[in-house]
């Protein structure tokens, strides 16, 4: 019997939605400090939030190609993880968890098989991959576009790799690619969303479903 897949909700912004994705079973919630985002958080809300979640749901902060000062600020709200979705070398990804002393995700953009070949270089930096939409040349942020990229590339990757899946997953795709890619876990965002940045509870009680029965 394979484990159930685990469930991350990326880009909480309030506590009804947070509540909404913990009552429906949710393994992590993840809030974006990263100003160009529309879901983007100022930090001070985020350590509101991850109070909130503390002892019912796992916390991840998303952050964009940190500097070590706002490490130690986020740190410092002890979040579950840290998730790195900007050009972070393997190297830095290791410094971060060292200083940060907490989990790292670490999210690597896939459009090509030449991005799927770069995965492997992060598997001992990091705790946990996240496989995410290349964004398109001239995109003003690195990931929540809520692009597909072409799931046949991943054929190529060491199949003892545990992984995540991201990119324009909604309640409608999700158990198919669940069934076709078999990742360790799904992350949604804008796909759980009615406009950008705002989620809705019942795409996000629909998302969870959905991911549950696909992989029971």
């Amino acid at each position: 019997m394979a484990d159930p897949v685990l469930i991350k909700i990326c880009g909480v912004k309030n506590e009804a939605i947070l509540d909404a994705a913990v009552d429906a079973g949710a393994d992590i919630v993840g809030f974006v400090h990263f100003p160009r985002s529309p879901r983007h958080l100022e930090l001070d809300p985020i350590a509101e939030l991850i109070s909130m979640a503390r002892g019912r749901v796992e916390s991840c902060v998303l952050l964009v190609n940190p500097d070590n000062t706002l490490v130690a600020q986020v740190a410092a709200l002890g979040p579950d993880w840290i998730q790195l979705h900007g050009p972070e070398t393997p190297h830095r990804v290791e410094a971060i968890r060292d200083e940060a002393g907490i989990a790292i995700i670490k999210a690597c953009p896939i459009g090509s098989a030449e991005d799927v070949a770069h995965v492997a270089a992060y598997a001992e930096c990091a705790d946990r991959i996240l496989l995410d939409a290349k964004p398109p040349k001239g995109a003003d942020r690195p990931g929540g576009l809520g692009d597909t990229f072409d799931w046949a590339l991943l054929k190529a990757l060491d199949p003892s790799l545990g992984f995540m899946l991201s990119g324009g997953l909604t309640p409608d795709t999700v158990a198919a690619a669940i069934k076709a890619v078999g990742p360790m876990g799904v992350d949604v965002s804008s796909g759980v969303e009615k406009t950008p940045g705002v989620k809705d509870a019942g795409l996000v009680r629909a998302f969870i479903e959905k991911a549950r029965a696909a992989s029971a």
